[in-house]
């Protein structure tokens, strides 16, 4: 069993290729992902906005392979927390919430600026922009990180990505840092 609990904010999830990748890493073990149905909600919701070729069904039976492929991903019980909270972004205070609930250590975001350290010292939590939060992966478990990886490029069919364009799109998801180190030994991917 995992020996630290994160929660993925909806920022994180929005992006099919981070998602792909955090879910991948997410079934390895290494950490116990979790998130609410409220985090699903607001991803697919904002996506949905964007992207007139996606429909609900098909990004809610995205949502439900998650949650089985993830068991016990989902934080219940978080909502009486979420008024008792202060944050810069009023709306982010069920992300909180949830970590709280989760006992989570680490909150995965994209919006550090809105999970402050001295609000989120009280609850011994921080939060990681996913590219931090990868290359600390990377320097837990480097060749379990690295096989993972392999794996989520290898999941494209349609098309099939080559390692470079693979990074590439890594590269687009902010993860610079960690495509830096990939590409020191891009042939395990």
């Amino acid at each position: 069993m995992a020996n630290f609990t994160v929660i993925y904010d909806a920022n994180v999830l929005y992006p099919a290729p981070l998602r792909s990748i955090l879910m991948f890493l997410g079934m390895t073990g290494m950490f116990r992902a979790r998130w609410t149905m409220d985090i699903h909600e607001e991803w697919i919701r904002n996506l949905l906005k964007k992207r007139d070729d996606l429909t609900r069904d098909q990004l809610e039976a995205n949502r439900d392979l998650m949650i089985r492929v993830i068991p016990d991903s989902i934080v219940t019980g978080y909502e009486p927390i979420i008024e008792t909270l202060e944050l810069p972004d009023p709306n982010d205070r069920h992300v909180l919430a949830a970590a709280i609930r989760a006992n989570a250590e680490v909150i995965v975001t994209n919006n550090l600026k809105d999970f402050p350290d001295d609000v989120l010292d009280q609850y011994d939590c921080h939060a990681e922009h996913p590219d931090e939060f990868i290359t600390n992966l990377l320097d837990l478990d480097h060749a379990k990180t690295m096989t993972t990886f392999k794996e989520d490029r290898n999941h494209y069919l349609n098309p099939p990505f080559t390692v470079d364009e693979y990074l590439s799109i890594l590269k687009r998801q902010g993860l610079s840092t960690t495509v830096s180190i990939l590409e020191e030994s891009s042939e395990l991917i």
